[in-house]
């Protein structure tokens, strides 16, 4: 899996929303606060409010606010808002995939992909990111010997 640019992005910009209180941040605040290109950002906070996860403030003391508590916000929500569907082969969702021959079984490793991505990014939210208490599964994934180490 890739996470695109644009997905660490917005999930870095709801966490720094999340610290900022109650009160409106605006978006080059934003950028700075986490490093990011506030044109960028814009768009990506724009797809976020279309998503229902950030509400807009207009005027002098403006900016974004999160539509829920970071408890109620899971990363899958987060990167399906900005990027769409979690696994996609060639544009196309897993179960919608068929193939002939040696390969016919392989849809069911493309779904079962998915499914573990699921289990990890639509159970975490972004309340457990700001305070580092995961669930039992992210706990136990990253704790596996080789889980840090690229291959």
């Amino acid at each position: 899996m890739d996470i695109s640019a644009k997905s660490d992005y917005a999930v870095r910009a709801l966490l720094a929303l999340a610290t900022h209180g109650p009160d409106p941040v605006r978006g080059d605040v934003l950028a700075e606060d986490q490093h990011l290109p506030k044109k960028f950002l814009e768009a990506i906070l724009a797809d976020l409010r279309r998503a229902g996860l950030v509400r807009s403030v207009r005027g002098a003391h403006g900016g974004y606010l999160l539509a829920r508590p970071p408890g109620e916000v899971m990363l899958g929500q987060v990167i399906r808002a900005v990027d769409g569907p979690l696994a996609e082969i060639r544009g196309r969702r897993p179960e919608e995939m068929s193939y002939d021959g040696a390969a016919q079984h392989l849809p069911q490793v493309w779904v079962a992909v998915r499914s573990a991505l699921r289990g990890v990014l639509d159970e975490t939210t972004l309340e457990e990111v700001l305070t580092g208490n995961f669930t039992r599964r992210v706990r136990d994934l990253t704790g596996q010997p080789d889980a840090w180490e690229p291959r």
